[in-house]
């Protein structure tokens, strides 16, 4: 049911735009997967003291991220839609250009979704896990 005032999204809406983001991630298309975060984006990700403020500072971080990473795998395990937000549930896994080994991390977003794209996005995942698991990979 649609929060009054809000704009209802379908969840094949929601579906479609989550799997274009998987897509354009997975194949390291950067224009692709910018293209859905409005311009005004706000994203809060774990392990930050402040948001990421606008697309151009979102980009800074997808480059870094393709410089560091080279995505696997991208899997999708819930879905849910409530209003103009959209709850998602995965576990993305990719390999380390420098070591070649594979990282593995699972979480949970809610975003908000405006006009076909993602104006705010809040990340949960465990740093120390990611941490934990990097430190493991590297381990002889």
């Amino acid at each position: 049911m649609a929060r009054r005032g809000v704009a209802a999204l379908s969840a094949v809406e929601a579906r479609a735009l989550f799997e274009r983001r998987r897509v354009a991630w997975l194949a390291e298309d950067v224009p692709a997967y910018l293209a859905l975060f409005a311009d005004d984006l706000v994203m809060h990700l774990p392990g930050r003291a402040e948001p990421i403020r606008g697309k151009a500072a979102y980009a800074k971080l997808v480059a870094g991220s393709f410089l560091w990473l080279r995505p696997v795998s991208w899997e999708s395990h819930r879905l849910a839609v409530d209003g103009d937000h959209v709850l998602s549930e995965w576990t993305i896994a990719g390999e380390e250009r420098a070591s070649g080994k594979l990282v593995r991390w699972r979480g949970m977003a809610i975003c908000r979704i405006a006009g076909g794209v993602i104006h705010e996005w809040r990340e949960y995942w465990d740093p120390a896990e990611l941490r934990l698991t990097q430190s493991l990979k590297r381990s002889p």
